[in-house]
């Protein structure tokens, strides 16, 4: 007999920075109420995952991460990191742009891994003055490089206004102003979003 019930797919949507006035953990849950209804129709469970919980320091492992199995690091930090990665079959990267790039606690906490990643589905979802763009494309070609399936679709949520009182307030307070809100939480961003979680569970479930 079919299983009329099988196990949800699992995917994290992690957010990408550690700073104290963040806006990402907003960002992560605006992109989480954008996709919910496809996912539960997909059958694929959400997690968010905030990389700040986990307290990693600059890598600090001896071999490279390429030469550890999962769930075989010499650290407590990183092996809770791995086996939180290890549980998901995609993820979703919520990042904002620092310097015309991704955040360093991003890139470090990709950094961290290797075979957890290799071979699983991703999206890029980034934020910033504009967009973020040359942030999601540098995290883009560094999973490539970790040999994840990275969706072509990239969501780049730009502050309303660009330069101007809805950056300062998310960059000062880690609040989300209310027009940059209503941009973000409107039907271009969410189409966008959606499309691009389509590309990722078309991944996963190959």
């Amino acid at each position: 007999m079919s299983e009329t019930n099988p196990q949800p797919l699992k995917v994290a949507i992690i957010i990408g920075s550690i700073r104290g006035h963040r806006v990402s953990p907003k960002v992560a849950e605006i992109v989480k109420n954008h996709i919910d209804e496809q996912a539960t129709a997909s059958n694929i469970a959400l997690t968010l995952v905030d990389i700040k919980a986990f307290n990693l320091p600059v890598l600090d492992e001896d071999l490279a991460p390429a030469m550890i199995k999962a769930g075989e690091h010499k650290h407590a930090h990183s092996r809770a990191w791995s086996a939180e990665i290890a549980k998901y079959d995609g993820y979703i990267w919520v990042v904002p742009e620092y310097n015309s790039s991704v955040s360093g606690a991003a890139k470090n906490a990709i950094d961290y891994l290797y075979n957890e990643w290799t071979g699983k589905g991703a999206v890029v979802v980034s934020y910033g003055i504009f967009g973020g763009l040359k942030a999601g494309e540098h995290l883009s070609q560094s999973l490539q490089i970790m040999k994840l399936k990275v969706a072509e679709t990239r969501p780049a949520l730009a502050y309303h206004g660009n330069v101007g009182p809805d950056l300062t307030t998310g960059m000062t307070t880690g609040e989300v102003a209310e027009a940059t809100r209503n941009d973000w939480e409107g039907e271009k961003v969410k189409g966008e979003v959606v499309k691009a979680f389509g590309e990722l569970v078309g991944l996963i479930k190959v």
